[in-house]
């Protein structure tokens, strides 16, 4: 099941070290999904393109079914994408990626170094991420008489339900996303105030929005 709340990046922090005189610098950032976090990648390389390696991994969703890549971009096998993706599996954050980028210095660091150096590099820029909570809310569109319009507008958000949109014809059809601990009462609420001509049903629309402490 999807986690009803969650947290992602909030921007994009990176973080540098150097070890053995080799550059590891960790970039790390939002990605909503697997394409937007391979842009993420892309455009980071890009602007490090004189880097000896630019390896990866992200992370969309936790726990088992969470979508998951990784690459070491040339590095030994093992040693820069598979850690990083630990190190961003033990973030706790969803919708996240990080690019481990590295100048090389001369000296090899062995399987061991380059282990520890890209995690390192990672884990430094996630100490410096602002991150957001988000709560996923059910989506349910519905028509209501303009009698009926007045009374919930001013119940529904003291339920924590968001009004998403408004359109008004001979009847005001409206979306709203409402968090599952207020679906009951939300069902109840239209029930009550359309006098059962509108049954909330089972729903399958999800809309993602920052969490509010007050709602």
């Amino acid at each position: 099941m999807r986690p009803e709340r969650y947290t992602v990046p909030n921007g994009v922090a990176s973080a540098e070290l150097v070890i053995k005189n080799s550059r590891f610098i960790g970039t790390v950032g939002p990605a909503h999904d697997a394409e937007a976090a391979r842009g993420f990648v892309t455009e980071t390389a890009r602007h490090y393109y004189d880097a000896s390696h630019n390896a990866w991994a992200f992370r969309i969703a936790t726990g088992p079914q969470g979508e998951v890549g990784f690459s070491d971009d040339g590095e030994p096998g093992g040693t820069a994408g598979r850690p990083m993706l630990a190190i961003l599996d033990g973030s706790g954050l969803s919708q996240v990626v990080a690019v481990g980028t590295r100048y090389f210095g001369g000296t090899k660091l062995g399987t061991g170094g380059l282990v520890r150096a890209y995690s390192a590099c990672v884990r430094e820029a996630l100490a410096g991420l602002c991150t957001i909570d988000m709560v996923l809310h059910h989506l349910a569109r519905i028509e209501i008489d303009y009698g009926a319009y007045g009374p919930l507008s001013y119940q529904l958000p003291q339920l924590g339900v968001k009004i998403e949109d408004v359109a008004y014809a001979d009847r005001v059809s409206l979306t709203l996303a409402a968090p599952s601990k207020s679906r009951a009462a939300t069902a109840s609420l239209l029930q009550e105030l359309t006098n059962g001509q509108i049954m909330l049903a089972e729903l399958t629309e999800w809309s993602a929005t920052r969490y509010d402490p007050a709602s």
